[in-house]
């Protein structure tokens, strides 16, 4: 019997049931659920290669296997009125296929509901400059983004522009126009979305992820003409994050790019996920909000590694809103949503954590 959609509707509940970030499904073998982190095998049948075969019929519909033979993988995105959408990547692994479908909440987040700081709606509506949210895969990235453009979209009159691959969120037309563009079917990628999106009027540009030098490049160029641009890197926190994007230039445009950034990059928000009590999934937030410590730390002038001290003196104070990621553990292990364990785990110094658990 040839698997359908409403079979694969099915699975996708059980997904959602456990709060499962990730599907993996492979030739010959059971399908597992990422959940917490780990990857867990659901008890059902072996997916035959017809199955993986139908599958990817129902996610690239009038699409043939010729372009997967071309490419070897493809990315995309799909969605199930009134379930979720995913984010599918499809690949050949020793002459077989594989799927990793990403489940992703039809409903598009709003910052409260994901009990983000009055910094990151304030973060949001900034109008000019770099914001970029970082984290390893999984991290809760693109949701964290989604809210922010969702928050725009509900408070300003703004032509929103984003560039991603794949779509995930769609975005209703609110206060903002929304205009979402997907590489490979409404632009042929972010560079050449990018350059176009700069003649289309936006107030707001997003791109999905900085990719290469190319992109950083106009992307600065966006900043530095008065527009706002929301991006991604799979970057641990600031510094790394910092360190990154300046590594993509050769060393005799590093300097420039310095000075660039220093200017430009408003915040950057890092993000990692932890085990919660009562099997709930926690995010901690690293936020740097830029100040002129910190332009003098990007553009050589200071040290780049004094950055977290000056990111946590910046805690409570309404002109800054900053916090390190050991501030925000400490402060969700007071406010009972991890264990101690998680935290100490999580810390970048566990004897501070313990010293600032005995003084408090």
């Amino acid at each position: 019997m040839a698997f359908s959609l409403k079979n694969l509707s099915s699975l996708l509940n059980v997904a959602i049931q456990h709060k499962a970030s990730d599907i993996h499904i492979r030739t010959n073998e059971v399908p597992c659920l990422r959940i917490r982190g780990e990857l867990v095998p659901i008890q059902t049948k072996v997916f035959a290669p017809e199955d993986i075969t139908d599958i990817i019929k129902i996610l690239m519909p009038g699409r043939d296997n010729s372009d997967l033979n071309m490419k070897s993988e493809i990315d995309g995105a799909f969605g199930i009125e009134d379930l979720c959408r995913v984010r599918y990547n499809i690949f050949r692994y020793f002459g077989n296929y594989g799927i990793v479908l990403r489940v992703v909440n039809t409903q598009v987040p709003d910052l409260g509901s994901l009990d983000m700081t009055k910094t990151i709606s304030r973060i949001a509506l900034q109008k000019r400059g770099m914001i970029l949210v970082t984290g390893a895969t999984g991290s809760g990235k693109s949701t964290t983004l989604a809210a922010m453009i969702n928050h725009i979209n509900e408070n300003r009159g703004s032509h929103i522009i984003t560039i991603e691959d794949p779509i995930e969120y769609l975005h209703p037309q609110k206060m903002s126009r929304v205009s979402q563009r997907e590489v490979g079917r409404d632009t042929e990628d972010f560079t050449s979305g990018l350059r176009s999106a700069l003649r289309q009027d936006p107030d707001v540009i997003l791109i999905g992820e900085m990719r290469d030098p190319i992109t950083v490049n106009i992307a600065l160029k966006a900043a530095e003409t008065g527009h706002v641009v929301f991006s991604t890197l799979h970057t641990t926190n600031t510094v790394t994050t910092i360190g990154r994007i300046i590594s993509m230039f050769p060393a005799h445009e590093q300097s420039e790019v310095r000075k660039r950034l220093a200017e430009n990059i408003y915040a950057i928000i890092g993000q990692r996920m932890l085990a919660g009590k009562n099997g709930k999934t926690v995010i901690a937030q690293e936020i740097m909000v830029t100040s002129a410590g910190i332009r003098d730390c990007i553009s050589g002038k200071d040290d780049i590694n004094r950055i977290p001290s000056i990111i946590s003196q910046g805690q409570g104070k309404s002109t800054n809103g900053g916090q390190t990621f050991d501030q925000h553990i400490m402060f969700l292990y007071q406010k009972g949503f991890i264990e101690k364990e998680v935290a100490l785990e999580a810390v970048s110094s566990q004897s501070d954590f313990i010293q600032k658990l005995i003084v408090e």
